[in-house]
C-alpha cells in the first residue's frame, strides 16, 4: 500500500489514523466534508473537501488519487442528536457508506477498514462482549453502525470488496506530540469533560448515574487511547492486504473503568479537584460495557497497550495546550 483514502481524516480518530499512517510511509489522502473535523488536523497528506453523499465528488478522488484501500470514518456519531433525527443519521451514516461502496466497485478498490461502534451491541447484560454476542442496537445511531456493517457483507459476497468493520469502545486520549487531539463541539465525552471542569473552563461535570450494580454504583467503560486505535486500523488494513476476510472485530482494552475512577484520573493527571455532581441515569445506559479484545489480537497481532493514567495525561496535555479546541 502507497496511498490510502482516510474518510473523514479531518476528524479525532481520522486524523491521528492518518499521522500514523504517513509514519509507516503510507500517503493519507483526506476527503472530509470539515461538519465536524479541523482542516488544521490535516497535516501529513493531500486534502479534498468533499462529502459522501455527493457521488461526483466521491468518484473524482478516486479518479484523481488512484487509492490502494480506504479507511472510512466519517458519520454523525452523537446519540442523543440521532434520537432527534433519525433520518439524518440514516442518510449520513447508511447512504454515505453505500456511496463510497458503489465508488469503490466502479474503481477496483477490494480493500476497505470501516469505523463501526460498540453501540451496535445495545445493552448487553453481561460484560466483557465478545463478537458472538447477538447485535441489537437501542439508538440510531448504532442502528447506523449496524446497516452499514451489513451494507458491507453484502458488497464483500456480490462484489469482492472485502472489509473489516472495527467495533470501537471508547476513544480517549491524544497524540503525545501535542499536533493534534480531542476537539468536538458539542463536547459530549466523559475525558474531556472531566478535564474541563477541573481547569474551571468548564462546568462541573454531570456523573449521571450512582446507582449502578457496579462497584463503585457508577457506569464501567473499556477507555482505548486514541493511538491504539489507529494502530488497529494499520493492522487492519495489513490483514486486508494479506487476503484477510470479511469480519467484524471489537477494539477495546478488555480493561473497565469507572466514571468516579476516571474522576479520580484526572485529578491525578491535572493536580486538581475535578467538580462533579450525580444526576440520574440517562435511559438505556447499561452498567459495564468493556471489549474482549481476544478476536483483536489473534486475527490482527494487536492489542491496546496504553495504561489509563498516560490516556488521561496525554489528554490533558493537548487539552491544556489548545484552550480547549482547535
Amino acid at each position: 500500500m502507497k496511498k490510502v483514502l482516510v474518510v473523514g481524516g479531518a476528524g479525532y480518530i481520522g486524523s491521528h489514523c492518518a499521522k500514523l499512517l504517513s509514519e509507516s510511509g503510507i500517503t493519507p489522502i483526506v476527503f472530509d466534508n470539515l461538519s465536524t473535523g479541523h482542516r488544521e488536523a490535516v497535516k501529513w497528506g493531500p486534502f479534498f473537501k468533499g462529502d459522501l453523499l455527493d457521488p461526483e465528488a466521491v468518484s473524482q478522488v478516486f479518479t484523481d488519487q488512484r487509492p490502494d484501500a480506504v479507511v472510512h470514518f466519517a458519520a454523525l456519531t452523537l446519540i442523543p442528536e440521532s434520537l432527534e433525527h433519525p433520518d439524518r443519521y440514516h442518510r449520513n451514516n447508511v447512504a454515505g457508506t453505500l456511496n463510497l461502496l458503489e465508488a469503490m466497485r466502479a474503481h477496483g478498490l477490494t480493500n476497505l477498514v470501516f469505523s463501526s461502534s460498540c453501540a451496535v451491541y445495545g445493552a448487553p447484560e453481561t460484560s466483557p462482549i465478545d463478537e458472538s454476542f447477538s447485535c441489537a442496537p437501542i439508538n440510531p445511531y448504532g442502528q447506523t453502525k449496524l446497516e452499514a456493517e451489513r451494507a458491507l457483507k453484502t458488497f464483500s459476497e456480490g462484489q469482492g470488496i472485502r472489509s473489516i468493520s472495527l467495533r470501537y469502545f471508547n476513544a480517549a486520549g491524544a497524540d503525545p506530540s501535542g499536533e493534534i487531539g480531542e476537539a468536538h463541539s458539542p463536547e459530549t465525552h466523559l475525558i474531556p469533560l472531566a478535564l474541563r471542569a477541573a481547569s474551571g473552563q468548564g462546568a462541573a461535570l454531570e456523573v449521571f448515574g450512582s446507582d449502578f450494580n457496579t462497584p463503585d454504583g457508577t457506569a464501567i467503560r473499556d477507555y482505548i487511547h486514541v493511538n491504539d486505535l489507529a494502530a488497529a486500523h494499520l493492522a487492519a488494513l495489513r490483514y486486508l492486504r494479506d487476503g484477510g476476510q470479511t469480519t467484524s472485530v471489537n477494539i477495546g482494552t478488555g480493561t473497565g473503568a469507572s466514571v468516579l475512577e476516571i474522576v479520580q484520573a484526572a485529578e491525578k493527571a491535572t493536580g486538581r479537584k475535578v467538580p462533579y455532581s450525580l444526576k440520574d441515569r440517562r435511559p438505556g445506559d447499561p452498567a459495564e460495557l468493556v471489549a474482549d479484545p481476544t478476536l483483536a489480537e489473534s486475527l490482527l497481532s494487536w492489542r491496546a497497550t496504553t495504561p489509563l493514567a498516560r490516556i488521561l495525561s496525554d489528554a490533558w496535555g493537548w487539552h491544556s495546550n489548545q484552550a480547549f479546541g482547535l
